[in-house]
């Protein structure tokens, strides 16, 4: 599985401890503890730290890490990195925010999701990585990954992977009912109501409410809901993309036509090798994840751009992560050092790619291995192509909030009610948003 799958199926498990995460403590200054051991941050620091030597811990649940830390010591024989699994994604931040308030017990590297670093950002408990020159980093990373690490000139990580959206579909089942590939979201709401009549049992594809599908669907409609600056933000999901979204997601949601198997459940694995799970409009992490949990499927299944609108190519990120220097580190510089070997070394980033990761390097997504690689479970497809493609389709200026682990974490007592009662989404969309205003508001925020 890659970095962003485990998290994604983490997510359920952990998402009612979000709660425990104290916005209150954050903007009140008390996560800011921090070391300036090592000297001054600069590009020449980093090699220094490398020759000393030293320890740090890292914390992650990805499944390359294991690897990767050994190449790293290999190289770097004086450096020792304890790595720590601290739990999947919401699991690991409640321990981080834990830490971090009582200003001792972080790690000095730790995996953060591309929706979590605004709000350890805020919390000033982030070591800006600027100052040793990981500014000069940018042209190493994609766009959308690189805009999601940094704010302003401040550089707070490094990107490992991304999630460009694409559809992945079942092509034996598509051909049984002689079903056309859609390219819209008319054609693909037809595939939903021709598959469904023709079987009953099956469904175009499954969604009980997620937040971070539904924030991804919102993104790729041209929505911008959340925009924070500082402490002021302006939520609207009510705004053209936001309703564009639920407008169309309602003809399936209200129509009855989506499967309501959790995702990420047996059931739901189970689904997606029979066949009545037909789509998943889903991140590019996912290969390695029907690879290894739908073995069965082999052959059945291949990837299409993302049905749009109108027909012009536009996707969104759906996951993706990275990994951020705590400022509890007693060593930034060496912790600074790791971290730009573990994302930015061609070594660790051939272990990543191995374990079924999708980059977020230009170079691995330009090469002609990666472009050209076939891929037997996908009937021989050059899956790479196609989401390659995707990545170069996101639209910019996509905000998560400041709080977005809070807010995913009350997205099924809202927006998830409407998936329960097969009504509107629109009023999901506003009673998320009432919450979410008042919360930002009682934390310290100026919420409008």
């Amino acid at each position: 599985m890659s970095t962003i799958t485990r998290a994604r199926s983490g997510r359920l498990a952990a998402v009612a401890t979000a709660s425990a995460l104290s916005l209150g403590l954050i903007l009140s200054g008390c996560a800011s503890s921090g070391s300036d051991a090592g000297g001054e941050a600069s590009a020449d620091a980093l090699d220094a730290a490398l020759e000393a030597g030293g320890e740090i811990t890292y914390w992650t649940w990805t499944p390359s890490a294991e690897a990767q830390v050994a190449a790293f010591e290999k190289a770097y024989p004086k450096v020792k990195v304890n790595l720590v699994n601290a739990g999947t994604n919401t699991e690991e931040y409640t321990k981080l925010q834990n830490a971090i308030t009582a200003g001792s017990g972080a790690p000095d590297v730790a995996q953060v999701e591309y929706y979590a670093i605004p709000q350890f950002a805020l919390a000033d408990s982030l070591v800006d990585l600027a100052p040793y020159g990981f500014g000069d980093l940018e042209d190493l990373y994609t766009p959308g990954p690189w805009g999601a690490v940094t704010s302003g000139e401040k550089v707070y990580g490094l990107p490992q992977d991304s999630g460009p959206m694409a559809m992945f579909y079942n092509k034996t089942v598509f051909d049984q009912y002689g079903i056309a590939v859609p390219t819209t979201y008319d054609e693909y709401v037809a595939a939903a109501e021709q598959l469904h009549a023709a079987n009953p049992n099956a469904y175009i594809t499954a969604d009980t409410g997620d937040s971070g599908f539904a924030t991804s669907m919102i993104w790729q409609a041209g929505g911008k809901p959340f925009q924070a600056d500082g402490t002021d933000i302006t939520i609207d999901l009510q705004d053209e993309g936001s309703k564009k979204w639920a407008d169309n997601w309602n003809r399936l949601v209200e129509g009855g036509l989506l499967s309501t198997t959790p995702g990420w459940s047996d059931e739901w694995f189970k689904g997606l090798g029979d066949g009545s799970i037909a789509t998943l409009l889903i991140g590019a992490w996912m290969p390695g994840v029907l690879e290894s949990s739908v073995a069965d499927a082999a052959g059945d299944w291949r990837v299409a751009p993302m049905p749009t609108y109108d027909g012009t190519p536009v996707t969104a990120e759906n996951g993706g992560g990275g990994q951020v220097v705590l400022k509890q580190s007693k060593n930034p510089a060496l912790a600074a050092a790791f971290l730009k070997w573990l994302n930015s070394d061609p070594e660790s980033i051939k272990v990543f790619l191995e374990s079924g990761g999708f980059p977020a390097t230009t170079a691995e997504l330009e090469s002609p291995e990666f472009l050209g690689y076939e891929s037997e479970y996908f009937g021989g497809q050059k899956i790479n192509e196609v989401l390659v493609d995707a990545a170069k389709n996101v639209p910019s200026g996509w905000q998560y909030l400041p709080y977005q682990v809070y807010a995913n974490s009350i997205f099924g007592d809202t927006v998830g009610q409407a998936y329960k009662n097969n009504s509107d989404l629109n009023e999901g969309l506003t009673a998320w948003q009432e919450q979410l205003v008042d919360y930002g508001n009682q934390q310290g925020f100026t919420v409008k």
